[in-house]
């Protein structure tokens, strides 16, 4: 009798194991969304900050691990001003996909750009501050910043 009882639940344990194996890597992977935010928007730094900021936060963002991630930017502006891009006239991307959008306000801007890895293996990065609109590939409901895909330079 309890041998049947088991062989009953049997299958619902299998599948109940399969199905937290699919669904348990997903639980802590990061969202573009998030990705997108931790890559590129820097609300807490003015853009005037010193030279080795890149070096600091690429490492601090996590773009330095296993190789030096080669060109990078980072957004000086509120997330909601940089969301509200998603809401401007759509453009093409540089790749010819759908869904680009310009800002039409004129943003704070550090760019990141890889000079060399020392001898310990850490990054040495230009940091070079600039103003200029952002380009940005949006996604979902609510239409969300997911991609970086370039900016258009202004000079001041």
């Amino acid at each position: 009798m309890a041998l049947k009882k088991s062989l009953i639940f049997f299958p619902l344990l299998v599948l109940m194991l399969l199905l937290l194996g699919w669904v348990q890597p997903s639980l802590g992977k990061e969202s573009r969304f998030k990705k997108f935010q931790r890559q590129h928007v820097d609300t807490d730094s003015s853009p005037n900050s010193n030279s080795n900021y890149c070096d600091v936060m690429m490492k601090r963002r996590k773009m330095t691990q296993g190789r030096c991630k080669p060109v990078n930017t980072f957004v000086h502006e509120p997330l909601p001003t940089i969301q509200a891009v998603c809401q401007e006239q759509d453009i093409p991307c540089k790749n010819g996909q759908p869904h680009c959008h310009k800002s039409s306000d004129i943003m704070h801007l550090t760019d990141c750009r890889w000079k060399k890895t020392n001898r310990d293996g850490s990054c040495v990065y230009q940091t070079t501050r600039r103003e200029g609109h952002i380009i940005v590939a949006c996604e979902g409901s609510p239409s969300l910043p997911v991609h970086f895909d370039g900016s258009v330079r202004v000079e001041v």
